[in-house]
């Protein structure tokens, strides 16, 4: 027992002393950094402009929670069905009623190693999706390459950024605008999409920025959210021969500007393509789920359904996963303008892809766009705004496309930059399923409510 208190007085001890030093490392800036709060609001791809000195090692340790109350209702038309293996009508939906769901919660590390040379970990701790901890990723960004001593090198370097390791893919902008399990405040909705593009792979990313607010990226990644080294043993069946899993490319090229003090503009096209893939995720690499619970999905199901890891067995409730997981040929533009207190974000998507069970790629097409308006002046602590999201996309083995709609109206107010109320209003719509389909004749609606902090 005398040594146990001993260890532990030592313990304790040294816990305080790395405590003091993270929070006293809390006040110091990071380098080429998009802040964790308010401050992140309408950042992109961090820019070269070296506002922070670098004295000594920092190391920032931060978080995301949210916690959201539901009032959503639902309906479908769809033919009442039974399945082997489940009881009842597997077409029928879960009764839904007002509460709250999950709180989902996040752990930032973010550590300046060196002058330009900065690392990012982040965990989710608590999603719906995961009921234990993960590994979201991990990557080390360099802006300077001081250690080569190379004053060309040196030179060069004012206008690349190079980033390594498990990070979001950075396919279009509006992952940068997206919810991510507890983190919430730079979405200005409660949730995504309806085509979520998200996936974190392994790889790496180069950045050329110009003066004039142009920029180019080019990147190269696994392709994978999950690596393996087992060699494939299934076959293709457009090749017809053993699939293999090459590498996938993506690019960006945008002009990024503010113009006036009162009006900035931005405008990307950028690209993703994989031609073969063990199980790729690009529309469906949330490990955290959707913010919409259970609507739209069958209790019969739930109840049929065996789960290991996931906290239900249907996390995506609301959202459209076309399902290429094989091949991926996909692009999307993104205009961006800002005028004073007034934001307008839009998105057209084309995406093309296939199972490694079909002979044919299928055809997804997803348009969106966001209205915002922030006031006061100066600060902009709260804001209103409308969101129009629609999609139209080829089902697997089904002649005729589906068309997904939805309409949001929301409003919010940041109580202090890393403290967030909002509130929305949500209608979607399901038309052209199949009579057999859950999502047939299918719409549901009503009012979220949601408080998130962020640090």
């Amino acid at each position: 027992m005398k040594n146990y208190n001993k260890f532990l007085r030592h313990l304790l001890t040294a816990s305080f002393m790395i405590m003091g030093l993270v929070v006293s490392a809390q006040h110091q800036g990071m380098q080429y950094f998009r802040p964790n709060d308010k401050r992140g609001l309408n950042i992109f791809e961090t820019t070269k402009d070296d506002t922070t000195s670098f004295h000594k090692l920092k190391v920032k340790v931060g978080g995301n929670f949210e916690q959201s109350y539901q009032m959503l209702r639902d309906k479908n038309m769809a033919s009442p069905m039974t399945a082997p293996g489940f009881t009842g009508n597997v077409n029928s939906l879960i009764p839904l009623t007002n509460g709250f769901d999950l709180a989902m919660a996040n752990l930032n590390i973010d550590a300046q190693l060196s002058d330009g040379i900065r690392v990012q970990l982040v965990a989710y701790l608590a999603s719906r999706h995961h009921e234990d901890t993960w590994v979201k990723g991990g990557y080390i960004q360099f802006d300077k390459l001081l250690f080569l001593h190379s004053a060309f090198v040196d030179t060069l370097m004012k206008s690349f950024t190079i980033k390594i390791g498990q990070f979001d893919v950075d396919y279009g902008d509006q992952h940068f605008r997206r919810t991510d399990g507890g983190n919430t405040i730079y979405n200005p909705f409660i949730e995504n999409y309806i085509m979520d593009e998200f996936a974190t792979e392994l790889g790496g990313e180069i950045y050329y920025h110009h003066k004039s607010g142009l920029f180019l990226m080019a990147g190269i990644t696994n392709g994978e959210l999950d690596p393996t080294v087992v060699a494939a043993t299934k076959i293709d069946s457009a090749t017809g021969k053993v699939n293999h899993y090459p590498a996938a490319f993506q690019g960006k090229l945008g002009f990024d500007r503010q113009v006036t003090p009162d009006l900035r503009l931005r405008l990307t096209g950028s690209l993703y393509k994989v031609h073969s893939a063990n199980s790729n995720t690009l529309f469906g690499g949330d490990r955290t789920g959707s913010h919409y619970f259970y609507v739209m999905e069958n209790q019969n199901v739930a109840n049929g359904t065996t789960i290991s890891n996931e906290n239900d067995y249907s996390p995506f409730s609301g959202r459209f996963n076309p399902g290429f997981s094989e091949e991926v040929n996909t692009y999307m533009v993104n205009p961006f303008i800002k005028y004073k207190g007034l934001e307008f974000f839009g998105t057209y998507e084309h995406a093309k892809g296939r199972t490694i069970a079909e002979t044919n790629q299928r055809k997804s097409i997803q348009y969106a766009a966001d209205l915002i308006y922030r006031f006061p002046e100066h600060s902009e602590n709260f804001w209103v705004g409308v969101r129009y999201n629609t999609l139209k996309a080829a089902l697997h083995a089904d002649p005729n496309d589906i068309t997904i709609n939805r309409e949001v109206a929301s409003a919010g107010w940041f109580l202090t930059r890393n403290i967030m109320l909002k509130a929305e209003y949500v209608h979607q719509e399901y038309k052209n399923y199949p009579v057999q389909n859950i999502l047939n004749g299918g719409k549901f609606y009503g009012t979220m409510l949601e408080a998130s902090i962020a640090f």
